[in-house]
């Protein structure tokens, strides 16, 4: 015997709302196919399940019965597929990484292009999320792994240290820090700045390099893609911090300079982190020690080699 999903759903969504009609908009469906689907069940089963009065529907006993037990199969088969959707069409593990922006940007596309080169059949989930939200999405089971900067590894994860990174004040060529090799950030805190700091926020980025500033940033405008900041920066909208890999990537073509900062908050370290190792799938753990070992440093070196 042959029992029809959707007619058990049909079922459940008529037996709850008390009604046909609800039920079949509850289903994205017209009345008539709703009541189609329930006779079909009912004749697969050869019993009635619901008796139709003016006032909705009302389950018969045997419609009683099949009701829990249909709420049990449903939710059996809703867990099967949360079960496969965690694999990719390949069928190996789909891999869900919570990176921050700067991760993204610097160090991903050499490493990911490399992982699956070796492992064609492999799918990766990338995540976009701010630093201090990344190791919270571990904990509950929303990532596998996350990489993000602070100051020390947060709680709650397991965390290894991955990159370092640097920010930059990125200048225009007739700036007069332009000059500079570098400076601390007080020394640029009377000119204008464009915005989108380390930490993601102002506010956040104050609490982390107030200490050393005599006053708040004058910052005229937020923007956080990189390029329409230099663009900005270009235009003498005001002068803004960037991680100096990154900047590099732009200031030729815009006619800017990198100014080092010799603040200490300059200096970035990144953590990828996870749950216990021992709730981790092996080919997880294997993507893990690949994004840990796997040095784009030596891979453009031997490219240019081959030139």
């Amino acid at each position: 015997m042959k029992i029809d999903l959707p007619g058990l759903q049909m079922l459940v969504s008529a037996i709850e709302l008390k009604s046909l009609s609800k039920a079949a908009e509850h289903e994205n469906l017209v009345t008539s196919a709703a009541s189609k689907r329930i006779s079909e069940l009912e004749r697969q089963l050869g019993a009635v399940l619901l008796t139709r009065h003016g006032r909705g529907v009302e389950p018969t006993p045997a419609g009683i019965a099949l009701y829990h037990r249909a709420k049990s199969i449903l939710r059996s088969v809703e867990l099967a597929q949360s079960c496969v959707a965690e694999f990719g069409p390949g069928g190996m593990p789909r891999i869900r990484l919570a990176a921050n922006r700067s991760a993204i940007a610097q160090y991903l596309a050499l490493t990911l292009s490399r992982y699956f080169a070796e492992r064609p059949d492999a799918q990766v989930d990338l995540q976009e999320r701010y630093s201090y939200d990344i190791p919270r999405l571990v904990h509950e089971g929303d990532a596998d792994l996350g990489i993000y900067h602070a100051l020390s590894p947060a709680p709650g994860v397991h965390s290894v240290p991955y990159r370092r990174d640097r920010v930059g004040l990125v200048v225009p060529l007739d700036h007069p820090l332009a000059q500079r090799a570098e400076i601390e950030l007080e020394e640029a805190v009377e000119y204008p700045f464009v915005g989108y700091f380390p930490r993601h926020s102002f506010e956040a980025f104050l609490s982390l390099a107030e200490r050393s500033l005599s006053h708040p940033l004058k910052v005229r405008i937020e923007v956080s893609n990189y390029e329409a900041r230099c663009q900005m920066i270009r235009e003498g909208i005001g002068i803004g911090i960037m991680p100096e890999q990154i900047a590099a990537s732009y200031v030729a073509a815009h006619g800017l300079r990198i100014v080092h900062l010799r603040d200490a908050w300059a200096f970035r370290q990144f953590y990828l982190c996870t749950r216990a190792l021992e709730e981790l799938e092996p080919p997880i753990i294997e993507f893990m020690q690949h994004v840990l070992t796997f040095d784009p440093e030596q891979t453009h070196a031997a490219q240019d080699g081959l030139q």
